[in-house]
């Protein structure tokens, strides 16, 4: 049926994301257990019982969901529900890319783990070492939105889907261009409550340290299609795969241009994730896609 596996981002977790899953799946359980002899500290307590303060910290919640994910696809494989020959694509909101290569078999989960706990720590050292900001803009092209990021030497951090972009900086300058949007009529304009300026020039000491740290992980090629948040294209090479998540960090993530390139040849798209988050980004840029969203145990057995 040619089916796309679809990960979360920073910002879906709450509190109790995986705990059917590891109560009910011995391969779901197998992983969290796995994750808190990898990491060294209890990653299953503070994803089933928090608290929330700790689960949002970026250190903590990149790690959460990606095992998160990963345990859903390992509840469902063990259900027997994934289809033999799938899933033929797999993709993943900033974050959640790490997720898709590593469900292609790029690298196995421990090293994924690593990696992605790597890249939180180095993210939110990067935010503590700056004053960064973000804001969505509702409703708008992206020419325009461009316009307003040149203007306030500000980027454009995510182009999640159509009408629907953030944008990403120095919170000054992400406080005076919401300002101005607002004075210039700008649909909607919404600044973010976050740690700091992801996928901005805000966050080049942290792209500048996970390249040293990828620098030595093998890499393999994935075993089916992934696309990279970099271009919205598919890549396919280990070289260029560690490439794009070293630039990832510190470039706009392109969710809409990667789900069209992977609904050129998916008949259906499944989220691995918590809160439904990519469905409801999917709806939003087309109507016609078959989108199905698994967060718990209840989920995968349905």
């Amino acid at each position: 049926m040619a089916l796309a596996l679809i990960f979360s981002g920073q910002g879906a977790q709450k509190v109790g994301m995986g705990k059917s899953l590891a109560e009910q799946s011995p391969a779901a359980r197998a992983l969290y257990t796995e994750a808190n002899s990898v990491l060294g500290w209890d990653l299953a307590k503070v994803c089933f019982e928090g608290p929330e303060t700790e689960l949002t910290q970026t250190k903590v919640c990149q790690p959460a969901l990606f095992v998160h994910g990963l345990a859903l696809l390992a509840a469902l494989r063990e259900s027997g529900k994934v289809p033999a020959g799938e899933p033929q694509y797999a993709l993943g909101l900033s974050l959640g890319e790490v997720t898709a290569y590593c469900a292609a078999g790029v690298f196995d989960f421990a090293t994924g783990l690593r990696v992605v706990a790597e890249r939180g720590r180095l993210m939110q050292l990067a935010c503590e070492q700056t004053t960064g900001g973000m804001a969505a803009i509702m409703g708008e092209e992206r020419a325009k939105v461009q316009e307003l990021c040149r203007e306030f030497d500000i980027e454009a951090a995510n182009f999640n889907a159509p009408g629907q972009i953030i944008v990403s900086g120095e919170k000054s300058r992400v406080d005076a261009a919401v300002a101005a949007g607002k004075e210039r009529g700008l649909k909607k304009i919404i600044p973010l409550n976050v740690a700091g300026a992801y996928h901005s020039r805000l966050m080049e000491p942290a792209r500048v340290a996970f390249a040293a740290f990828l620098a030595g992980v093998p890499f393999a090629a994935p075993k089916f299609t992934v696309f990279t948040n970099t271009t919205g294209q598919a890549v396919s090479t280990p070289e260029a795969l560690k490439a794009a998540l070293v630039k990832q960090v510190v470039s706009a993530v392109l969710w809409e241009d990667c789900m069209r390139a992977a609904a050129a040849g998916a008949a259906e798209f499944w989220e691995l994730g918590p809160g439904g988050v990519l469905a409801g980004l999917a709806r939003r840029t087309e109507k016609t896609w078959v989108v199905k969203s698994f967060a718990e145990y209840a989920d995968v057995t349905a």
